[in-house]
């Protein structure tokens, strides 16, 4: 990583900052295939000072961002244990979002999530990563399969009231 810029583990008080990223790298990436109404209802039920607080304070949950000195831009979620939205293996880790704001993206920063999610996986002796992809989210499949993901099933998710599939995706460790 370039040395200008950090990864850090998400604190409490980035709690405002995360809130700001994860609202506009969220609008960045599907704001254009969903209506209105659905993005709002989603960011209020999952994007919210209130529900990321409590995310936060999940010990089986944790943020993590780069930035530079300026800004963030980029975070992602990782959940272990019962914090996994699919109960799988609870000593598996799941990469619940890596999200990197449009100005940032193809410069390697997603990579370097998954890169830091190994390594916790590997730390843990965790038997595989997992995460959930949009069906339509052709780029992100794309990137996945890159590094080595591989799918094995699929699950709904919820984007206000539209009911959305997400392809599952793995890689064995």
């Amino acid at each position: 990583m370039n040395n200008s810029y950090q990864l850090r583990r998400v604190e409490l008080a980035d709690l405002t900052a995360l809130q700001r990223i994860s609202l506009q790298t969220f609008n960045e990436a599907f704001a254009h295939q969903n209506s209105a109404e659905n993005m709002r209802l989603y960011e209020e039920q999952s994007l919210s000072l209130e529900k990321l607080e409590e995310e936060l304070n999940n010990p089986h949950s944790a943020f993590y961002v780069i930035s530079n000195e300026e800004e963030l831009i980029a975070y992602c979620k990782l959940n272990v244990e019962d914090a996994q939205t699919e109960r799988l293996d609870p000593n598996a880790v799941e990469i619940e979002r890596v999200y990197v704001l449009k100005s940032h993206q193809g410069k390697g920063w997603g990579k370097c999530f998954i890169d830091h999610a190994l390594s916790i996986a590997r730390q843990q002796s965790s038997p595989f990563i997992w995460l959930g992809v949009w069906e339509k989210n052709d780029s992100a499949i794309g990137f996945y399969k890159k590094l080595g993901f591989r799918e094995f099933g699929r699950h709904v998710f919820l984007l206000g009231n539209d009911a959305q599939t997400d392809c599952l995706m793995r890689l064995d460790l």
